[in-house]
């Protein structure tokens, strides 16, 4: 690093050494030392709320570990299989522990899911049979589910197999419509789907605790209900899951928090033993079930993403609350805003403006290990009805537990922050996202 690109810096920072170095590498990569300056000390107002999320990242660990151990996780079980897939002991071992994490009677955790959606679409095709009725008590569910359910018209959608669907708003401050939920449920009712994130939404995301009173609500009017909980960026952000609280279902996706970033593919269903036993009918086939589905070698890194994983997902917390408290002290309205307690990894900034929401993704471009050079552009992606603005370098591809942000190019031009798969690279690509708002106008107090 040639130090006369940077005379100054250090003087005018009154840094020690090792901060100074670091503060030159954030201006030799594009940041102003106004940023800099700026984030600092937003920085150090969290210490207190890390430590927090330091001591949750350590519980989940334990839990983690606990459940490796107990299942007996040894070296044979990386051993890829091909072919049919009998006899995997690495994926019976990687289902159990699975299971145990979150304190469920069985688990399928596959490869062969493709995705969170997929992943949805699985449990939600697998439960239900012509005649039953689908019910999101939570209102409108992530744009990519609305094929799936019919709700937008689709080949293969649960609308063309005679599913009905209804849903009941949350009210204006974010609560249950506990009464519309009471009216809605009736003898059709075969399963509820409680998203737990926002989605493209402006609403507040679940806490578990929230998601365990809604399904004892459910559970004491209509007790044969299924309850599906869309577990997506919500795993290990708390102690508890909705599983350990009534779910009969909790799915999500392995590129998210539960893969730690290693994961290169896959989904999981986590719950009863009837239901895990009908969706692993319907994955393969009736008469096969879950004892087909090779590993094809990615065994190894299911569990090790697993393990890292309440680390992994500590830092992007972190990246996230972060976020909120550097673009909330700038006058943005941040969801959920700097100092609400935290239930998934997601962050919403409501940028008002176009060229803002361009420019923060491209901030997050520019801060990626991969792809650093490219510049997004909002495009005409499948499954949604705006067009929509993605950033993403990600060692993965489509992985939002990398650092990531997209958001629908409509008003009010919110933007959805997640991911890093450490705090150090989620607190930089906050930096440089604030840096692209500057150089396209934005101007910092001051």
């Amino acid at each position: 690093m040639k130090k006369d690109n940077y005379a100054g810096v250090r003087e005018d920072a009154g840094l020690p050494a090792g901060q100074a170095l670091l503060r030159e590498y954030y201006v030799k990569m594009g940041v102003s030392p106004e940023v800099c300056n700026y984030c600092s000390t937003v920085e150090e107002k969290l210490k207190d709320r890390f430590e927090e999320i330091d001591r949750v990242a350590q519980i989940n660990q334990m839990k983690v570990l606990a459940a490796m151990q107990k299942n007996r996780l040894s070296e044979a079980c990386f051993a890829p299989t091909t072919g049919y897939g009998y006899n995997d002991l690495g994926r019976e071992t990687l289902e159990a522990i699975y299971a145990d994490v979150f304190g469920t009677e069985d688990a399928l955790v596959r490869p062969q899911i493709t995705c969170g959606t997929h992943a949805l679409a699985l449990a939600l095709s697998s439960q239900l049979r012509p005649g039953d009725e689908l019910l999101s008590p939570v209102g409108k569910p992530y744009d990519t589910l609305e094929e799936v359910i019919g709700i937008r018209p689709s080949v293969g959608s649960l609308a063309e197999f005679g599913i009905s669907y209804r849903q009941v708003d949350l009210l204006a401050d974010g609560s249950f419509d506990w009464e519309g939920i009471e009216k809605a449920l009736n003898e059709k009712t075969r399963m509820v789907t409680i998203q737990r994130s926002k989605g493209y939404d402006t609403r507040p995301t679940l806490s578990v605790e929230a998601i365990g009173a809604l399904i004892s609500f459910i559970k004491e009017r209509k007790p044969d209900t299924l309850c599906m909980v869309d577990n997506c960026y919500g795993e290990f952000v708390e102690i508890q899951e909705p599983s350990d609280l009534g779910a009969d279902l909790v799915v999500g996706s392995l590129i998210k928090n539960p893969g730690g970033g290693l994961a290169p593919i896959g989904g999981y269903l986590c719950g009863t033993r009837e239901c895990i036993e009908r969706a692993a009918v319907r994955l393969t086939s009736p008469g096969l079930g879950r004892e087909v589905g090779a590993s094809l070698g990615v065994t190894s890194s299911m569990l090790q993403g697993l393990f890292l994983a309440p680390s992994v997902v500590k830092g992007a917390l972190k990246g996230a609350i972060f976020a909120a408290n550097v673009y909330e002290g700038l006058g943005f309205k941040t969801i959920p805003d700097g100092k609400e307690s935290r239930h998934d990894i997601i962050q919403s900034v409501l940028l008002k403006k176009p060229e803002y929401l361009k420019a923060f993704c491209r901030g997050i471009q520019a801060a990626a290990p991969v792809d650093s050079f490219v510049s997004p552009e909002p495009w005409d992606m499948p499954g949604y009805d705006d067009q929509v603005i993605m950033a993403a370098g990600a060692f993965v591809s489509g992985s939002s537990i990398e650092l990531s942000a997209d958001g629908p190019m409509r008003e009010p031009y919110a933007v959805y922050f997640q991911g890093g798969l450490t705090w150090e690279h989620a607190r930089f690509g906050i930096m440089m996202s604030l840096q692209k708002l500057c150089e396209a106008g934005f101007r910092l107090p001051g």
